[in-house]
């Protein structure tokens, strides 16, 4: 019959699929394994350790943005609104995608 899907058709598919997401996760597993053998992105001037990627940890950064220029125009709740109308936006999206 047109348009079944056999216990075989299925397992291949499941099986590329699963070569697919194996080999990617390792690709993405030695490639973190390099950056931190190789200490890649690390400034040698800021040696805070593991905190070193964290821009808390940088001396003065605060004075490096003009912060006066990131004000808001509406009060907080307003953004706390918004935030939690866009959560619940995408909760039902993602339900009736998921369906």
């Amino acid at each position: 019959m047109k348009g079944l899907v056999t216990a075989e058709d299925a397992r291949r598919r499941l099986s590329v699929g699963s070569v697919a997401a194996v080999l990617v996760g390792a690709l993405v597993l030695a490639a973190a394994v390099y950056i931190m053998i190789h200490g890649l992105g690390l400034n040698p001037d800021l040696d805070f350790g593991a905190g070193a990627y964290y821009y808390a940890d940088i001396p003065d950064y605060q004075k490096t943005l003009n912060w006066d220029t990131f004000t808001a125009r509406l009060p907080f709740w307003v953004y706390l609104l918004l935030f939690l109308a866009w959560g619940a936006l995408m909760w039902r999206l993602w339900k009736r995608i998921d369906r």
